[in-house]
């Protein structure tokens, strides 16, 4: 087995490499949305093409149409190590946490708290906020001020035997610490509530073996896993068939139905076996064997030793200028490359300067007002974010480097 990863067999999974328009430009916006690979075009399009009917009838085309959306469904929860009827499709992460929290809303009774934090994207804390409307408490873990961290101590004071959910992020998406979601996990059963992780700025760089880390819940978004823009959720058996059906009624028995109020959009949901086809292709092309989820660990490690490599340059650079505020750890073992800086300037407006130089990458809040209010930074002076994945190469790199002397 490979223990480096190939960087040009990666780049050749992806066209987007390859088109006129992109050439010279490094994309550092990753963590807002990841270039696709080709298996998942490849599926999209075919569907498109000869599987565009109503799936699941007798006839040929509807029967591989059927038979590519439960491919998907059933490879991908191998890899995330759950059962196939475990994990389901919906419009975006936002939709299937907004359909969660009702589910909720209706399973609880008065009195019951929930916690949530103030490093999330407001996209996983905004639905379960909304709960303290309808009178049930809403606890705030809060981070450090300092460091945006999140202690797992401060959360053991907020649990107690009203709390019903602990919801929090697997890493923020300014700050990047990856947080220790197993010991988070396992202080929220032991104290009788449930655990929701909000995996979108995680999943990125590998998708994770939920059923190893433990959580009850566990969402994360397709559109920036190198796939379709689909909200791919993972939720327990025995919570699922808990919680009331939000589904059509005639689908409460089936637990991936639950939770999806619309009907699924077949192509896109079809389209995401493209995603396990492609970390199938890096495990064969590097020589890492075993059952579905020991292969995606094992793409998942290579993935996180490639970022790390080229993440902590980066660390160094930034951490070394007086106008810089480098948000989150200041190493790269424990967080991902997904690095939000404050500086004298708006965060947009130095995101229009580094275009000039060919570096694509974002300035704003991100969603993530709540957490640079506790840290400190005015939400609409904002930071500037610079994020990859596993397929960025040392060149990107450099060029970033370069750009920012400039800029900055």
């Amino acid at each position: 087995m490979s223990a480096t990863l190939d960087i040009d067999f990666v780049r050749g999974q992806f066209p987007a490499f390859a088109e006129a328009p992109l050439q010279g430009q490094a994309f550092f916006e990753n963590a807002g949305g990841s270039f696709t690979c080709a298996p998942v075009i490849d599926r999209l399009t075919r569907f498109y093409r000869q599987r565009k009917v109503q799936p699941y009838a007798p006839y040929e085309a509807s029967t591989l149409a059927g038979e590519e959306m439960d491919e998907a469904r059933m490879r991908l929860a191998a890899i995330m190590g759950i059962q196939p009827d475990e994990l389901s499709f919906g419009p975006s992460t936002t939709q299937n946490t907004y359909v969660l929290a009702r589910a909720f809303a209706q399973w609880m009774q008065p009195g019951d708290a929930i916690i949530v934090t103030n490093q999330d994207h407001e996209a996983n804390s905004g639905p379960w906020r909304r709960l303290a409307d309808e009178g049930f408490e809403v606890r705030e873990w809060c981070i450090d001020p300092e460091t945006g961290s999140l202690n797992p101590e401060d959360l053991e004071e907020l649990l107690d035997d009203r709390v019903r959910l602990v919801c929090f992020p697997h890493c923020s998406n300014v700050v990047g610490e990856v947080n220790p979601v197993v010991e988070i996990t396992a202080l929220a059963h032991t104290a009788g509530a449930f655990v929701c992780v909000d995996g979108v700025s995680y999943a990125p760089h590998g998708i994770p073996d939920v059923g190893a880390l433990g959580p009850d819940i566990y969402l994360f978004s397709a559109y920036k896993t190198y796939g379709p823009h689909q909200g791919i959720m993972a939720i327990r058996r025995t919570l699922g068939m808990m919680l009331p059906n939000q589904g059509h009624y005639f689908n409460e028995g089936s637990l991936y139905k639950r939770f999806t109020p619309a009907g699924p959009d077949h192509a896109q949901v079809a389209a995401c076996a493209g995603m396990a086809d492609y970390i199938d292709a890096l495990a064969d092309h590097h020589g890492i064997t075993g059952n579905a989820a020991a292969r995606g660990a094992g793409v998942h490690d290579l993935m996180r030793r490639h970022e790390t490599t080229l993440l902590q340059p980066l660390l160094d650079y930034l951490k070394s200028r007086n106008s810089v505020r480098l948000l989150g750890p200041e190493t790269a073992a424990n967080r991902a490359p997904t690095v939000a800086v404050r500086l004298d300037r708006p965060g947009e407006e130095v995101a229009r300067d580094l275009a000039a130089h060919g570096i694509m990458a974002g300035g704003g809040d991100f969603y993530a007002a709540r957490a640079l209010q506790a840290m400190g930074i005015d939400p609409a002076h904002g930071v500037l974010r610079l994020s990859f994945t596993h397929y960025t190469s040392e060149a990107e790199m450099a060029q970033l480097l370069g750009a920012l002397d400039d800029v900055l």
